[in-house]
Formats: C-alpha cells, sequence, structure tokens
C-alpha cells in the first residue's frame, strides 16, 4: 500500500513547475516576493513544496526555509501570532553561533509574544501595509482596544500585558524593562526595523512556505494571510503559499461580506503577487503515475530512480513524441523474472486504467484520489488472500473503479443485480457488447441519473478485464467488509468536508447559508455526502426529537435527485420500522418536494 504523504521523489513530473518557483526565488531583484502554488486538494501541492525546498537547497546562495502548516494550528493557536513566533523561532535557531544577532532575534520572540498577549498585531499589520482589514480585529483584551483605538497604554494595561507575557515564556520577560507604552503602529514598526536589520546580517534569502492553508477554516485562512502582510515588501524575504485558490477567493469573500468581488480580488492579488498554477494531469501523467507506483512495490531504490527519469524524460517530450512502450521501461529495468511477469500485468492494468482516470468528473486526475484508490485494491486483496477467497485483482481494481466513479446508488444498483443472479448478471454482458449506443435496456435507473455517470458506464464497460463470465459475488462480499471508498469523508473534498459538517448540524429549513453551501457542493459528491449523513442517522435509537443531520439530508436530497433517492429508501424503511411514528416526522416532511414524491 502506498501512504498518503508529500513525497520529495517527483512522480508527476512536476520540476518543471518547481523550477518556475525557484527561477523566481534566485532572480536577481525579485526579493521581496509572495507565490502562490495553486491546485484543487490531493493535486499534489505539498509534493511540489518539497520539491522546490530539494532545489533550493542545490543553489549556490543559502536559503534559510521556514515550514508552516497552518492546519497544524487551527483550534490550537491563533495563526496570526503562531506564524509570527514560527519564523521568529526558526531565525532565533539559525543564528545560535552569531552572539551579535541572538539578541535581536530575541528581541523578535520578545516583540511576537507580547503581540500575542494584546491581540493586536493584525489591525497593526494593516496600518503598516496599507491595506483596510475590514475589522479584523482580536479583542482579547480591554487594552487590546485601547491598541486598536490608537490610544496609550496606561500604566495598568502594560503592567497587565506584562505579567501575561511573563508567564507565557522566559525569553519575553526583558519587555518588563520597557519604559514607555506604544501604540500598535509603533510596535509593528519596531518589528518590522528589527527583522529587516537581522535578515540583513544574516545575508541569506527567508523562504516561508506555507502549506494546508485551504484545509482550515475561512477564519483561519484569513488571519494567516493577515500574519503574511506584515512581511510584504520587507527585504530578502519570500512567501510560498500552497493552496486551493478558490478556497482562498471564498474565504476572502465570506470574511469581507458586503465588499465587491473587485475588492475580494485586489486584497488576494495584493497578498499572492506571482501565481503558479498545477497542471491538471493528463492520460500520460496518469499513467506513468501508476507505473511509479507499481514499482515501487517491485523495485529498490537505483531502479526505481532510473524508471523515474525514463519516464520523466518520455512526458518532457510528449509533445513531439509517442508515449514510451511498457517494453522499453522493462527492458530498462532488467527486473528478475519474476518482478518483470508481475511488472507487465501491473503495467498492463496502468495502460487500461489511466484513460478512466484521467477523464473522470469524479476523480478529474487527482493523484491523492488515484492512490487511495489503489490503496482500497490492495486492502481487499490482503483480505482476500487471509480468507483463501480467489479474486483476480485486475477484477477487484475495475469495480473499485466503478465505485468510487459512480456513485453509492449505482454501485448498490450493480451489486444488487450481481447477488440476484448468481454473480454474473446479464447488464454486463450487455454493456460490455454495447458499441458506444447508450446503456442497455434494463440498466438501472441510478445508471442513467445523469450524462456524466452514463457516459462513465459505457467507459467503464470497455475497460479490460471484461466480467460477464466473472463470478463476482466474492468481490461484492470484500466490498462490504472492508472500507467502501464511495461512503468515506476522506474521500470527500475540502469543500464537500465542510457542507457535510454544516448539514450535519444545521437546524433551520430556512437557513440562507444552507443554500449557498448546497449550491457550492459538486453535483457527483452530493450522493456521497448523503450516504455519510444516512449512517450517522441509522445510529440513533431515540427518535422522538429529531436528530442532528435530518434536517441537512432533507436539504440535500430536495437539492440533489440521486441523494433524494437514497433518502427516500431510508425513510420508507424508517417508517415501516417506527410504531408509531414520531408526531414531529410528518408535519417536518410533508413541506419537502422529495418526500411528497415518496
Amino acid at each position: 500500500m502506498w501512504p498518503d504523504r508529500e513525497s520529495e521523489i517527483d512522480y508527476l513530473n512536476f520540476g518543471e513547475v518547481s523550477g518556475l518557483a525557484v527561477d523566481i526565488l534566485t532572480s536577481p531583484g525579485m526579493l521581496p516576493v509572495s507565490v502562490g502554488v495553486f491546485g484543487d486538494w490531493g493535486a499534489g501541492k505539498s509534493s511540489l513544496l518539497k520539491l522546490i525546498e530539494s532545489q533550493l537547497e542545490t543553489q549556490e546562495t543559502a536559503f534559510l526555509i521556514v515550514r508552516f502548516d497552518a492546519w497544524l494550528y487551527q483550534g490550537y493557536d491563533d495563526a496570526r501570532s503562531a506564524l509570527l513566533e514560527v519564523i521568529a523561532t526558526q531565525i532565533n535557531q539559525s543564528v545560535k553561533e552569531n552572539q551579535n544577532l541572538v539578541g535581536k532575534t530575541k528581541k523578535l520572540l520578545e516583540h511576537a509574544g507580547l503581540m500575542r498577549m494584546l491581540g493586536y498585531f493584525a489591525e497593526a499589520a494593516a496600518v503598516a501595509s496599507g491595506i483596510p482589514t475590514g475589522g479584523m480585529i482580536s479583542k482579547t483584551l480591554q487594552s487590546a482596544q485601547k491598541l486598536i483605538d490608537g490610544d496609550s497604554l496606561d500604566e495598568g494595561d502594560v503592567k497587565q500585558a506584562r505579567e501575561l507575557v511573563s508567564k507565557s515564556s522566559d525569553e519575553i520577560k526583558n519587555f518588563q524593562q520597557h519604559e514607555k507604552p506604544t501604540t500598535p503602529p509603533q510596535q509593528i514598526d519596531d518589528f518590522r526595523k528589527l527583522y529587516s536589520e537581522v535578515i540583513a546580517e544574516l545575508n541569506c534569502p527567508l523562504v516561508v512556505m506555507i502549506d494546508n492553508l485551504d484545509r482550515c477554516l475561512p477564519a483561519n485562512i484569513i488571519h494567516t494571510l493577515e500574519a503574511i502582510r506584515l512581511f510584504l515588501f520587507l527585504p530578502n524575504t519570500a512567501f510560498i503559499i500552497a493552496a486551493d485558490e478558490d478556497m482562498i477567493r471564498g474565504a476572502v469573500s465570506e470574511h469581507f461580506k458586503g465588499a465587491s468581488e473587485r475588492h475580494h480580488i485586489d486584497y488576494v492579488d495584493k497578498l499572492i503577487q506571482v501565481p503558479i498554477r498545477l497542471p491538471k494531469l493528463g492520460v500520460r501523467e496518469i499513467r506513468a503515475y501508476l507505473f511509479m507506483l507499481f514499482a515501487l512495490e517491485q523495485l529498490d531504490a537505483d531502479l526505481l530512480e532510473k524508471l523515474r527519469c525514463k519516464i520523466e524524460d518520455s512526458l518532457k517530450n510528449s509533445w513531439k513524441s509517442e508515449p514510451i512502450q511498457t517494453s522499453d521501461l522493462l527492458e530498462l529495468i532488467k527486473a528478475s523474472p519474476e518482478q518483470r511477469a508481475h511488472l507487465s500485468n501491473q503495467f498492463d492494468l496502468a495502460d487500461r486504467m489511466a484513460p478512466l482516470l484521467a477523464n473522470s468528473p469524479i476523480i478529474k486526475g487527482n493523484p491523492r484520489i488515484v492512490k487511495r484508490l489503489l490503496n482500497v485494491v490492495k486492502m481487499r486483496m490482503k483480505t482476500a488472500k487471509r480468507r483463501q477467497i480467489p479474486l483476480d485483482e485486475n477484477v477487484l481494481t475495475k469495480l473499485v473503479i466503478f465505485e468510487r466513479c459512480a456513485g453509492p446508488q449505482a454501485t448498490a444498483d450493480l451489486y444488487r443485480l450481481i447477488n440476484a443472479e448468481g454473480g454474473r448478471p446479464e447488464i454486463l454482458s450487455n454493456l460490455e457488447a454495447t458499441q458506444n449506443s447508450g446503456l442497455p435496456k434494463g440498466s438501472p435507473e441510478s445508471w442513467r441519473s445523469n450524462t456524466q455517470t452514463e457516459s462513465f458506464i459505457l467507459d467503464w464497460g470497455r475497460l479490460e478485464p471484461n466480467l460477464n463470465s466473472v463470478d463476482l459475488r466474492p468481490a461484492v462480499y470484500l466490498s462490504r467488509e472492508t472500507m467502501p471508498i464511495g461512503v468515506s469523508s476522506a474521500s470527500l473534498s475540502f469543500k464537500g468536508r465542510q457542507v457535510l459538517e454544516f448539514l450535519f448540524n444545521v437546524k433551520n429549513v430556512s437557513s440562507p447559508t444552507a443554500k449557498k453551501n448546497l449550491s457550492d457542493l459538486e453535483t457527483e459528491e452530493c450522493p456521497l455526502v448523503m450516504d455519510l449523513l444516512i449512517r450517522n442517522l441509522r445510529k440513533e435509537t431515540e427518535w422522538e426529537k429529531k436528530p442532528s443531520g435530518f434536517v441537512g439530508a432533507s436539504l440535500l436530497a430536495d437539492h440533489s435527485t440521486e441523494a433524494s433517492i437514497q433518502l427516500k429508501k431510508f425513510v420508507k424503511n424508517l417508517e415501516s420500522s417506527l410504531r408509531p411514528q414520531p408526531k414531529w416526522m410528518k408535519l417536518f416532511l410533508k413541506d419537502f418536494t422529495w418526500y411528497q414524491d415518496n
């Protein structure tokens, strides 16, 4: 199985993209600069940051690299002060041998600590950078409000702040020696001047890599961007921000309610000056990625690197040459006969899978989803071996692809037919014999729910191996014994997980926020979200009161035809099992379109 984490090895031909970022950072006169590495969830942004870091380490100029995982601090710390302290701490650690700088870097930490305690540096950053804040103020202390208003602190305010600072860290006790309280603009100006002095004496560009920003809630996204503003236009400094661009713009829109779209765009463009967008992976890239994943299981590091270089060279020349042949790869590897036989089978599977995975509107060539899909196959195969269940891995892979791309209801209908017809349903024979003439007669309604699903199933039917002569009941059995890929919340996009959490907690059927959330939810994720909501509802044993998630599921059912089919089935079974039916239920459901059609 393959770990779901960033890689320092380039399996996706991202070296050219990371090279663009390095060119920007090493070009004379480009610093200070902020670079946005934009891509969808799971597209490989974290791995790209690793590649950038590796390439910077090979440059003649030494770079001081600071890594900041924005998601790590969510719910535990203020992202603004956390970023400030991580940068100051990293600088302090890097100059331990330079006593002249140690004193200044400790002062940086002291500034960061004081601003954390007073909770005002976000507003001060706005004054320093000239960007309007729209009211982003931390009001954690009464003295903080005075600072925000531009008033000087009295003796009591300063004493309170010093006590809090002293408790939080021994390193910032020196602030107790300050005789004169300052306003936020003065304090932030001192910080920026001190930082500039340290960087100048360090004589080393500072590169801050911010990852997982798009996993954060909108408030945390804004807080991190606010902290970045402190360092804008300061010498020898660069920020590389890896995120989903739509999530960033959505967070800005959510926070600056009432501002025009132009102001939202201006805000992001001022903070992220140079956008670099990860290219969407096509059939060749997904094919190459599958080759590398399969080879990881079989080859040592030297052979794996030879294979990677050969594949990378082929991708670089894909504009003028044909795809590399699997026979050429096998010849290059010079593996044992057993390894060659296994890899040949795996590479053939990659050839067949790549077009579906690259073109599916559900997977969209997303490397993280591809890796998770393959892990499901491996997990089920391991279970099959332990239980001595005869199962072909290629057959199982084809069924898992159906689960992920066709959705829970279409999969349930397929598996129902498999069980009802002795493991060899006639519909598969008809489907695999179809030549672009549409789905065969008698296909389940869920297969025809939309053109994307129908188109996928037609393409899937032509994917080898053919299943019409195979008893598929063992594969169906395993799908129930292991974690189904289509109903894991981890399979949802970040936005999908946000909507799921909202629908589970929403109480008001007239919520305007619900309407907006549902409109933002991708069509293909609606049945996945509904399945997870129903799973939670099935755990309920007491139905005298409306359980959490029922309102959200009902709203989702009115929004999505596929989701309504799932909820109708659940409610029908629920009504037959609840005797008497709770008083609230019929009264609540009568106004929903999906229930009226029940």
